[in-house]
């Protein structure tokens, strides 16, 4: 382990809710930091970038992210692709794949001294199921088992934007992250629009209360990495020695 890592002492898990009974007293000396954003922000590209700078630091790096669960993720994939499950049944599959991953993955890595990279958390989780009309305070509850991150940026770019980076990597608008299986329009592309507002108007909504960081998504990629690269390293810088 590298000195960096040896140098931040261990602390408890904080979870949102109840957490995981057997793991409630674990102590990590990783830490989590979370990349959310939709689909064409750019998320992946900037975890990349983190996790090279992280690694030249001496930091042991773990990327995660949703439906990479050997448990949930081939199940919830042919769910999609057949239109299968009703919404609250979604929300629970989802659940699921995060659990496993949380226990067998996340949490391993973190007892061990890791920086884990998520790419999207539950917050992505609860504004999908909140825009399709799911309890907030539901989704809250259902997911109190999640581990609070160290850091969570959002990546905030304007829907018109982003369609057409979609379009630029897919060439095909996808029928889940246009909503349109809530009947927003006929038309696929407004429907993308409108999904898209909607959902960003729900991390609107949790920013204060899951300590969120809005991120300007709409600017190149270095200065958008930049601005994350700064922020990481003040904050790991700050927890030196702890």
């Amino acid at each position: 382990m590298t000195q960096k890592q040896i140098r931040i002492a261990p602390r408890p898990l904080r979870y949102y809710g109840k957490g995981i009974p057997y793991v409630q007293d674990t102590e990590v000396k990783g830490r989590l930091i979370v990349i959310e954003g939709p689909d064409a922000s750019g998320r992946s590209t900037q975890i990349g970038l983190i996790t090279s700078q992280l690694e030249a630091d001496g930091h042991a790096v773990l990327n995660t992210g949703l439906k990479r669960s050997e448990l949930a993720s081939e199940g919830i994939m042919e769910a999609k692709r057949e239109h299968m499950l009703g919404r609250r049944t979604m929300s629970l599959f989802y659940a699921a794949d995060f659990a496993d991953q949380l226990e067998n993955k996340i949490i391993p890595a973190l007892r061990a001294g890791y920086i884990v990279l998520a790419d999207r958390y539950i917050y992505t989780l609860m504004a999908r199921a909140a825009v399709r009309k799911e309890s907030r305070r539901w989704l809250h509850q259902i997911f109190g088992f999640a581990i609070v991150p160290d850091l969570v940026f959002y990546l905030d770019v304007d829907p018109n934007e982003l369609v057409h980076r979609v379009f630029q990597k897919n060439t095909f608008l996808d029928y889940y992250e246009s909503g349109a299986d809530l009947g927003l329009s006929e038309d696929m592309y407004e429907s993308f629009i409108i999904y898209q507002r909607l959902i960003a108007r729900e991390f609107q909504r949790m920013q204060r209360r899951y300590n969120l960081l809005i991120i300007n998504g709409n600017r190149p990629v270095q200065e958008i990495n930049s601005d994350l690269q700064v922020k990481i390293q003040h904050y790991l810088s700050s927890i030196q020695g702890e």
